[in-house]
């Protein structure tokens, strides 16, 4: 499907670093977007399926985002305010309370940590630190939570792991939900290590958890663990944290994937999708006894982005007013879950992982998902890869994809695991 773009792309590979890393699989040059499709500099169409990482999972430029943040850009309005109080700010923050907090019973306070996942994850772990006066922090297997030095410290993947060119401290890496096989119970474990003096696990300042690990291979935990988890961190003085930077904003159903689990977590890092608009944007929600920072004791020059104060305003009151939206992502949930499963069917020993609109194919094999994935591409399908070995194919498709192109591009992805293990069946023959 694609044609030759290769003159164009000759300037990334000859200046742009080597650590680029989702253009390596899709080999072209985008040029515009519209809802849930992209299209590159030849004029071919995609469907996209990575949504910026679950950064867009209201799709490309809505047109209510769009002609919003366009008012504000042209009648002047401030795009850059540190942390000063703006009417953009102040519309956003009433907004989020009105339609997100106040009606989950959320008593949290808002703290704007600068434009990234990691940015909210620092100031999490630096908070616990600091409200507990403990160094330690209990991350899980599997578990990623960025590539700057602490959050890579409570990430699990080895790859990244070893980038950080020093050691790593202060966490302790304890067995995700469905770690170990059979009956044993991955909290029954955290709870006996706690309780344990002699374990060698130093009292933790946090216990820091994703419900569903997005680049982790889409491995969800129970509603009964991660209850368990927060019970657990409540009776040994930890603050429980979420990272919800990718399983929250509607990704998983509900705004936050922790809903109707029955916790309240004390901390809750949100970002990627949190401006609605694909802008920078990172914030962390933190209960009000543990808000101890003092002025400027944690900052970011870009924490107060206002273009996506404008744009995230739009997002909450277009989708999140009412019910309807949680409910249509809802029932694509289970198209998506439909269509997985005929692909689960063709790959033997493969297996349905996730939950919402976060679900994906373990395959067993990170050179199987990377070929299935290369042979959607050539059909017009954008969709990445997850988990310990690349081994899951992830669909991140925009909440707000329409049907029938919802349709499309899972047929696509059908086909093109059929086709993959046809090759594969005739070269073993």
């Amino acid at each position: 499907m694609p044609t030759d773009t290769s003159a164009e792309i000759s300037v990334f590979k000859r200046r742009e670093s080597k650590a680029r890393s989702y253009c390596r699989n899709f080999d072209t040059v985008f040029a515009h977007a519209q809802g849930s499709e992209l299209i590159d500099t030849s004029g071919n169409t995609y469907i996209d399926f990575l949504s910026g990482c679950s950064s867009l999972n209201y799709g490309h430029n809505d047109t209510d985002m769009k002609l919003a943040l366009i008012e504000h850009i042209t009648s002047d309005g401030l795009a850059h305010a540190l942390d000063l109080h703006t009417d953009a700010k102040a519309e956003f923050l009433e907004v989020f309370e009105r339609n997100i907090l106040k009606p989950r019973g959320m008593d949290h306070k808002v703290m704007f940590t600068g434009p990234t996942g990691a940015n909210a994850i620092e100031a999490a772990l630096k908070l616990a630190r600091k409200v507990t006066g403990r160094d330690n922090v209990i991350a899980f297997t599997n578990g990623f939570h960025g590539v700057t030095l602490g959050a890579l410290a409570a990430t699990g993947n080895s790859y990244h792991r070893s980038g950080a060119g020093t050691t790593l401290n202060g966490v302790t890496r304890m067995p995700y939900d469905g770690f170990f096989p059979g009956d044993h119970d991955a909290a029954d474990f955290l709870d006996a290590m706690l309780k344990d003096r002699s374990s060698g696990i130093d009292a933790p300042a946090a216990i820091l958890l994703e419900t569903v690990q997005g680049e982790g291979g889409l491995n969800a935990a129970r509603p009964k663990f991660v209850k368990r988890v927060a019970e657990l961190a409540k009776e040994h003085g930890a603050l429980l944290i979420i990272d919800d930077i990718q399983a929250g904003c509607g990704r998983t159903g509900g705004f936050f994937s922790f809903e109707e689990m029955g916790i309240v977590p004390d901390i809750v890092t949100l970002a990627k999708s949190v401006s609605g608009f694909g802008l920078p944007m990172a914030l962390m929600l933190v209960r009000p006894e543990h808000d101890v920072f003092g002025p400027a004791e944690h900052n970011g020059t870009f924490r107060g982005n206002t273009h996506a104060f404008v744009t995230a305003r739009v997002a909450i009151e277009k989708f999140w007013s009412d019910a309807m939206f949680q409910k249509e992502i809802n029932a694509k949930a289970l198209v998506l879950t439909s269509a997985l499963t005929e692909v689960a069917e063709r790959v033997p020993g493969a297996t349905l992982k996730g939950r919402g609109m976060m679900q994906g194919v373990d395959v067993q094999s990170g050179e199987l998902a990377a070929e299935i994935c290369r042979r959607a591409f050539e059909e017009g399908l954008i969709i990445e890869t997850s988990g310990s070995d690349d081994q899951v194919v992830k669909v991140l498709a925009p909440l707000t994809t329409p049907d029938e192109t919802f349709r499309k591009g899972l047929s696509i992805l059908i086909d093109a695991s059929r086709n993959v293990m046809e090759t594969y069946k005739m070269a073993a023959e």
